[in-house]
């Protein structure tokens, strides 16, 4: 059948488990394609281009938002980011799905979009906030003041659940990434995205007419 691709939205307060999830169904599904941002940070050793980032100027940057070329961007920490629209519509169109890891913030852009019909989008929250403190402290990462800023912003994230067609509460990880799987498996089964099952359905009927 044709299918025309989807953009799936996977947002989660930081710790919460959303970059395992998202690398997890990607392994299952190969086709799925991530969405490469784009920024006017400069590259860290390592990162390349096309793969890690779009790097770009500012100017630049703000050229493609003007001629709405971007799906969804942000400025953090003086630096923008955002989704470029081309590379999506042409997984559409080849009828691969994108993943798109952003917050609450790009997630109602991309919804905002002209693409918007196409959306899928989920959050994943923690099984309780003593749970994701607890997480973001394992990494050993960051400092008591900076957790606090992030606790604090999970509770800005968390009070965006409303806004997403699917809610999973990550407190086991092989399960939730198996409700993840499902939930793709059935938005690629919606009638109105099999582009040509109508055909199917009419060489159907007149096979013995």
């Amino acid at each position: 059948m044709d299918r025309t691709g989807l953009l799936i939205i996977l947002s989660s307060p930081s710790g919460a488990g959303k970059s395992t999830l998202a690398r997890r169904l990607m392994d299952w599904d190969p086709s799925l394609r991530f969405s490469v941002s784009a920024t006017t940070r400069p590259p860290r050793p390592g990162e390349v281009e096309g793969q890690h980032y779009y790097f770009t100027t500012p100017g630049a940057f703000r050229q493609m938002v003007e001629q709405g070329q971007m799906l969804e961007y942000a400025e953090v920490f003086g630096n923008l980011y955002g989704s470029p629209r081309a590379p999506v519509e042409a997984a559409m169109r080849d009828g691969r799905d994108t993943l798109f890891d952003v917050d609450w913030q790009g997630g109602q852009q991309i919804r905002a979009s002209a693409l918007g019909g196409h959306v899928v989008s989920i959050f994943v929250l923690p099984p309780s906030l003593p749970e994701l403190e607890r997480r973001l402290r394992a990494r050993g990462q960051d400092s008591d003041a900076v957790i606090a800023g992030r606790m604090e912003k999970s509770r800005a994230e968390i009070s965006h659940w409303a806004e997403y067609d699917y809610v999973l509460v990550n407190d086991d990880l092989d399960q939730t990434e198996g409700q993840l799987r499902a939930i793709l498996t059935a938005e690629r089964l919606r009638r109105d995205r099999q582009g040509g099952l109508g055909r199917f359905v009419k060489h159907l009927m007149e096979e013995h007419a």
